[in-house]
């Protein structure tokens, strides 16, 4: 198992910067890739970014040079540094690690909130 905690939403107007973080425990040897998704109210969880065991990363669209994606595999953390945020941006923001065997974990969310 893998357990995962969120850390760093919060409420920013519309052209500032968030910077979220998750930090993997418990069978850390087992992960393949972490990322981050999204869920708006009323909308689908959707892919935000991800990060491989080889540091190749990948983003949605809508995110692609504003968001970027980071991590440390010495220190199980992945951080998602969010820049030029827009109000759709605005949902719960959910860590997640795949492992190499197929399995996803999740954190528990995190509310990020664009808003002037």
């Amino acid at each position: 198992q893998v357990q995962l905690v969120e850390s760093g939403g919060g409420l920013v107007q519309p052209g500032g910067s968030l910077t979220l973080s998750c930090v993997a425990s418990g069978n850390v040897a087992s992960i393949n890739s972490m990322g981050w998704y999204r869920q708006a109210p009323g909308k689908q969880r959707e892919l935000v970014a991800t990060i491989g065991s080889d540091e190749s990363s990948t983003y949605a669209d809508s995110v692609r040079g504003r968001f970027t994606i980071s991590g440390t595999n010495a220190a199980n953390t992945v951080i998602l540094q969010m820049d030029s945020l827009k109000p759709e941006d605005t949902a719960v923001y959910f860590c997640n690690a795949v492992a190499w065997y197929g399995l996803h974990f999740w954190g528990q969310g995190t509310q990020v909130t664009i808003s002037s």
